[in-house]
């Protein structure tokens, strides 16, 4: 076997890619992605900061070239690419990236439009005077350091950090299986929720809540949602609501404008400015005449100017919720503790942050003890030394070097090596009487100091007082007001529908076929008086002037109704054939058809929906009730028992009479007051007294003052107009007046009732697919006791099924409300 093969290893490759991409995800997680919890850095940011801090890059020097640290970083720490390291170095210096900025760069550092920042060739940097904060005492073998990469040096593992910079600063990063969100702070409230959590370390999160009352942003704006934060605060994960802080302004001719002045934590601003433009150039929302970013050096502002009486207040929530105007924010607060990714809440990062203040400070104290005790010897021989000067002058002439002088001052004066080499070292203006002065004075100081020192590591209490006079000294010198204001609720954002469509007149058509569509004047206008487009079979239902702003309603006779708003439909030209309502709604039944249309501008609590059924029964009900929240399904108008059918349905305002006629032949004619109002799933009153095998053939509406006549078909073809004062009112559920002459053989029996005045065309429909028009000025009027004359051949044309009536061409003066009752 050849030494090759000798090391081949015959391994799964599931083993290999476990083993493999453990170790990887173990590396990205604690050495790249993730923040530490006690000094809120990544290993990247860690090394450029303690890079630049042993070079001598600090704030009270002068600016270096950032290509210079990162050449530093990346021969002596970071061994990755250049623009890993000076991108962290630049999101460090934004200060709409962080609160409280770690690095001062000159030059371009980017923007809040996303620009990027100048090469690293052009910028100059250094450390700001906050980070040093960081780096305090790192001298002070307060941290562990390690190795670098290639053995040559050392690097810390973590930073002093003497303010908690992980909630101050926040951090986000993406790893393997890990991600964090953690948001910035201010620093004068977490100092003071750390110092709170010292004096009282059972004080649980309500308490510390009162000091920390959300994520403050370097961008300001507002945070709604008093309930997402204490989750998050309280498990590490939770989700609030970041808008804009916007104003409303009046600008002279009665036009207003929207002003940002504050958008929220990481929204790109170029971006944001140009899809709110976009939604203005697409039409998405009317109102919006122009957008401009107005920002400058004085601060952020974006303004929206808007059309004469545009709905500020409706363009600004829809802008809330289309736009990056308005975003959630998730907190996911994982950091490095213990050497483990784990989510954290607001109590265990503040204890994790004072745990490594108690190390560091403990550390330091013992290092600077261990200083202290070092001089203090030394002061103790020099004093000695001094006090016996002719002797140590002596022995030193006579010794043949300074190693013997050492030597002998050890032997003859019990001195120790290193007070020896102390007083061997000593220059001779030293030996005067103020330097004895000075050494007693120097040595009472270290004493003193010692004695604190030994009091910091034997009290506890001590030791924390240190960290909290500390953290004042650090509010005191770096405090700044909260930007970000706090609200409890998340505002609800309602949309109004003319903020969002273009309120034009349109024409809507309705065949009996349910063919649907809206079409623009312009379109039917061109038309010049061209019959809507439809199937030989099908014929108009509805054809009515409109405006966009409107709803339409569409009746069966199962009971529902279908919703949908007029801009909703689709908007088809006049000569092409609409829409089928099935497109709209999948529901309806095979025998399920479009029996009425009505339209609205709005849903009213005084305007009434009557309904009439086959069976005999009325109601009424406030058009209110038929203002739906959803619209995808059609929705009960009217309760329908057993084989019930809906007639009818009209609008009115409860100053009318409603005349009703059945098969038979009755009619019975009262006002709408005799019927009660009801919601919209109940199934109505009785109507009409109806005989056995009798039914309910249609009902018209009269107004106050009704000139139009009542016409009545047969199914023998016979046609009969009668004035409406020949039928005075009686009452509710009667049998009513008889409108026929009855006849032993063949009787006549009505099929349809319409309303109609002496301009009008009727159409009559026969079982025989015959259509037979008539002009209703031809047509006698009779009394109420006549049979009518017959108008078509029973046994050539066949017998009447239905009627109606031929909507009219819409001109420009004609009144909305002209043809709300011929459907």
């Amino acid at each position: 076997m050849s030494m090759q093969e000798e090391h081949i290893q015959d391994l799964a490759l599931e083993e290999v890619m476990g083993d493999r991409f453990g170790r990887y995800s173990k590396y990205i997680i604690q050495e790249r992605a993730l923040p530490d919890v006690r000094d809120g850095l990544k290993p990247v940011q860690r090394r450029i900061l303690f890079a630049m801090n042993e070079e001598g890059n600090t704030a009270d020097k002068g600016f270096r070239k950032s290509a210079k640290t990162v050449g530093n970083v990346i021969g002596n720490y970071h061994p990755h690419g250049d623009s890993s390291v000076y991108d962290a170095m630049v999101r460090m210096s934004q200060d709409w990236k962080v609160r409280n900025f770690l690095i001062e760069m000159h030059g371009n550092n980017g923007s809040v439009d996303g620009d990027p920042p100048a090469a690293m060739r052009y910028t100059e940097a250094r450390l700001s005077a906050i980070s040093s904060e960081l780096l305090r005492d790192i001298e002070k073998e307060t941290v562990d350091f390690v190795p670098n990469f290639d053995d040559t040096s050392s690097e810390p593992t973590v930073l002093p950090a003497r303010f908690p910079n992980l909630l101050v600063n926040g951090s986000t990063g993406i790893s393997a299986g890990y991600a964090t969100d953690i948001p910035p702070h201010n620093l004068t409230e977490v100092i003071d929720a750390v110092i709170k959590r010292i004096d009282q370390p059972d004080a649980d999160l309500n308490d510390i809540m009162k000091i920390v009352k959300g994520p403050d942003f370097p961008t300001g704006a507002i945070i709604q949602g008093a309930e997402g934060i204490k989750k998050a605060y309280e498990t590490g994960k939770g989700r609030v609501v970041v808008r804009s802080k916007t104003a409303i302004e009046d600008l002279r001719g009665g036009r207003k404008q929207i002003t940002v002045h504050e958008i929220p934590y990481e929204v790109n601003k170029a971006n944001l400015v140009k899809r709110m433009d976009e939604l203005r150039v697409e039409k998405r929302i009317e109102g919006i005449s122009e957008v401009r970013d107005e920002t400058d050096r004085t601060g952020l502002r974006i303004v929206i100017e808007l059309k004469k009486d545009a709905n500020a207040e409706g363009v600004l929530n829809y802008l809330f919720k289309n736009t990056d105007l308005q975003v959630s924010y998730n907190f996911n607060m994982v950091a490095i503790y213990k050497k483990r990714p784990k989510l954290l809440g607001l109590l265990e990062m503040i204890d994790a942050y004072i745990n490594h203040q108690v190390e560091m400070i403990t550390k330091r104290s013992e290092f600077d003890i261990k200083k202290a005790k070092a001089r203090q010897h030394i002061l103790d021989g020099l004093m000695k030394a001094l006090s016996i000067l002719d002797e140590v002058i002596k022995l030193i002439r006579s010794s043949k070097d300074k190693r013997d002088a050492k030597l002998n001052l050890q032997q003859s004066f019990d001195f120790s090596e290193k007070q020896a080499e102390a007083i061997v070292s000593l220059q001779l203006y030293r030996l005067t009487n103020t330097d004895i002065t000075e050494l007693r004075k120097e040595a009472e100081v270290l004493t003193t100091r010692i004695a604190f020192l030994e009091k910091i590591l034997s009290d506890k209490n001590e030791l924390l007082l240190v960290i909290k006079t500390e953290l004042n000294d650090i509010k005191k010198t770096y405090k700044s007001e909260r930007r970000t204001e706090i609200q409890a609720e998340i505002a609800e954002i309602k949309i109004d529908t003319e903020v969002l469509v273009a309120s034009e007149d349109v024409i809507v058509s309705v065949t009996k076929e349910g063919y649907i569509k809206r079409t623009s004047i312009r379109s039917y206008t061109a038309s010049k008086g061209e019959e809507l487009a439809m199937k030989e079979s099908d014929r108009a239902l509805f054809i009515q002037k409109t405006n966009t702003m409107n709803a339409l309603l569409l009746f069966t006779n199962k009971g529902n109704y279908i919703y949908r708003p007029v801009h909703e439909l689709p908007d088809i030209r006049w000569k092409n054939l609409g829409e089928h309502i099935s497109h709209l709604v999948s529901e309806m039944t095979s025998d399920e058809e479009i029996i009425a249309v009505q339209s609205l501008a709005d849903f009213s609590e005084t305007e009434y929906f009557l309904f009439i059924t086959k069976n005999g029964m009325i109601k009424a009900s406030k058009s209110i009730n038929y203002k739906p929240q959803r619209y995808s399904k059609a929705m009960m108008a009217i309760k329908l028992k057993d084989d019930d059918a809906l007639l009818n349905v009209f609008q009115m305002n409860g100053r009318e009479d409603v005349f009703l006629a059945t098969k038979m032949g009755y009619g019975l004619r009262y006002h709408v007051s005799e019927v009660p109002d009801s919601g919209a799933r109940t199934a109505g009153v009785k109507a009409i007294n109806l005989k056995d095998r009798d039914q309910v053939v249609g009902g018209v509406l009269l107004a106050e003052n009704e000139m139009r006549h009542l016409v009545v078909v047969t199914q023998r073809g016979s046609l009969k107009q009668m004035k409406t004062r020949e039928f005075e009112p009686i009452s509710r559920a009667k049998r009513g007046l008889l409108m026929l002459r009855e006849l032993k053989n063949d009787p006549h029996r009505f099929v349809k009732i319409i309303l109609a005045g002496v301009n009008d065309e009727l159409v009559v429909e026969t079982n025989k697919e015959q259509r037979i028009g008539l002009d209703i000025a031809s047509i006698r009027t009779t009394d109420r006791y006549s049979n009518g004359s017959f108008i078509l051949d029973e046994a050539l044309e066949g017998s009447p099924i239905d009627m109606w009536l031929v909507i009219p061409e819409i001109t420009d003066d004609v009144d909305v409300e002209e043809n709300k009752e011929g459907k």
